[in-house]
């Protein structure tokens, strides 16, 4: 028996080093005459990807899920799920809402989970509250249809905000002192486009708008010049759209220059006029290193005279001139243009700073360089979901500063 262990252990020692060699080649065996060619392939096992039944887990505490469920919010699950959501909530703050709580649920979908090529689908539902009375919850989103054809935006919002008001015109935003009053706000906005040549679409928009102003005192009541405290209008217009970004809510490359005239037929609306507003808004994005982004945007709104003052141009707000309080200069025209630096740091984080400025006019108020206002600012990134971002910024501007959160990118 020892005679026999002794020639299986040196059979099997011989063998060996060929079963290792087999697992990264061809190997060939003879029966009877033919040749029969075949190859072996090792089942690689990774340690990582066993899993023990979910009885034999270890529980985690509080911390330890929360930890699991944002670390995988940034996979790309879209194909896999009908809509890929995450909820987030904690404490939100800006210039003009002050402290408060926010609730937000970011979602990514696809409408047919075949196509890979189309960019995916986005959504935001938002609710706040915050310290100075101010309410607010609306939903915003894209929707993209197969291949890009058509696409869909929707911003349905209400909001009911302690304001503070200077008054109508560059002027008084500078001198005036400052007044209160208590604002309320139905929107509904959508757009529908439509593909005609390659990134150039052609469509039309319905913007509803109704508001209401509340508890004014002597001198906010004087800063409306006899129009009255509450206005709605319905506007039909069209749309004109050349846009090459690869992912609307972060765009990474491309350009995107918009178009839209709006009409407000005075039969459907209170405004005791036929009003227009015209927008446009001119965006450029231009990687200059693996991790840095460099983002351009242009921007003006131009508004019929006699438009009443809660459809006026607003200076200010979480995507352009960040940093002012929104309303303090406002005013039928508004041009503003701001550079920013995005910088991706480490993992889920990242930070930014830019430079800008703008500037508002009328014909009670002729354009001037000299009341052009100043930018700049520096803000912090967070990625909530693949390529959708809180941001946190700080903005300065001419006596004032401002602090904001907010999702996805300004602009």
């Amino acid at each position: 028996m020892a005679v026999l262990r002794r020639i299986v252990y040196t059979i099997l020692l011989s063998v060996l080093p060929l079963l290792v060699a087999a697992q990264t080649q061809s190997l060939y065996r003879v029966v009877d005459g033919d040749t029969v060619r075949y190859t072996y392939t090792p089942i690689v096992v990774d340690s990582a990807q066993l899993q023990l039944p979910d009885e034999l887990q270890p529980r985690k505490g509080f911390l330890g899920r929360v930890v699991d469920y944002f670390g995988q919010s940034t996979q790309d699950r879209t194909f896999e799920k009908k809509i890929d959501i995450t909820f987030a909530g904690g404490p939100s703050y800006s210039k003009t809402t002050k402290l408060g709580l926010g609730l937000l649920a970011a979602g990514l979908y696809r409408l047919d989970r075949t196509d890979s090529i189309t960019p995916p689908s986005d959504l935001s539902i938002f609710a706040n509250i915050t310290t100075s009375g101010f309410y607010s919850f609306g939903v915003t989103g894209n929707t993209i249809f197969r291949h890009e054809k058509r696409r869909l935006e929707y911003d349905v919002s209400f909001a009911s905000a302690p304001r503070d008001v200077w008054g109508i015109g560059y002027r008084a935003g500078r001198d005036n002192l400052r007044s209160e009053f208590v604002e309320q706000r139905y929107r509904i906005y959508g757009r529908f486009l439509q593909r005609i040549f390659n990134h150039t679409y052609l469509g039309a928009l319905v913007d509803f708008e109704h508001t209401r102003g509340k508890k004014f005192n002597e001198l906010s009541l004087s800063y409306l010049e006899g129009q009255r405290d509450h206005y709605t209008a319905t506007g039909f217009g069209l749309i004109a759209d050349y846009d090459s970004r690869d992912f609307i809510p972060n765009p990474a490359r491309g350009i995107h220059l918009r178009w839209e005239g709006i009409w407000f037929p005075h039969g459907l609306g209170t405004c005791g006029r036929s009003l227009t507003r015209t927008t446009f808004s001119a965006n450029f994005y231009q990687r200059l290193w693996a991790s840095g982004l460099l983002a351009f945007d242009l921007h003006g709104e131009f508004n019929s005279e006699g438009t009443p003052w809660p459809m006026l141009a607003r200076m200010g707000g979480s995507e352009r001139m960040r940093g002012y309080y929104e309303g303090q200069y406002t005013d039928n025209n508004l041009i503003t243009c701001q550079v920013e630096l995005r910088q991706h740091i480490w993992r889920r984080i990242g930070c930014v700073v830019w430079g800008g400025a703008g500037n508002l006019f009328s014909r009670r108020e002729p354009f001037a360089w000299r009341n052009t206002l100043p930018n700049y600012g520096v803000g912090l990134r967070w990625e909530l979901k693949k390529r959708v971002n809180v941001r946190m910024d700080y903005g300065f501007g001419r006596d004032t500063s401002g602090f904001l959160l907010s999702i996805n990118e300004a602009f």
